[in-house]
């Protein structure tokens, strides 16, 4: 199960309702590995498919594979907002640094 904050809530229903994808849920894909563990994708989805995990949220729905799911164990959705942009970022406080630190082996 994945933790998802108030503002990723938020941000996901007005997501969903200004690209009118009402009734859309959000997939999380694994999208690959990186320095600091796995790198999650989204992206909208319209309903449940055979082999996915739901996990119901006030609004939308979040779809993962059984790979994802264990990937995601421990995560939190956010929505942050920087000085370089905004948007929702997985943070998994359970992933250790893949490169011991240094991601010059990474590349």
């Amino acid at each position: 199960m994945v933790e998802v904050s108030a503002e990723a809530v938020n941000f996901i229903n007005d997501l969903l309702k200004k690209n009118d994808k009402a009734g859309y849920g959000i997939r999380i894909y694994l999208a690959g590995m990186g320095c600091s563990g796995p790198q999650f994708g989204m992206a909208f989805q319209e309903k449940i498919k055979e082999g996915d995990n739901e996990q119901k949220m006030d609004g939308f729905s979040f779809y993962f594979d059984d790979e994802t799911a264990e990937m995601l164990e421990g995560s939190t959705v956010d929505y942050i907002e920087t000085p370089a942009g905004s948007g929702l970022i997985v943070n998994n406080p359970n992933m250790k640094s893949a490169c011991g630190g240094s991601c010059a082996g990474c590349h």
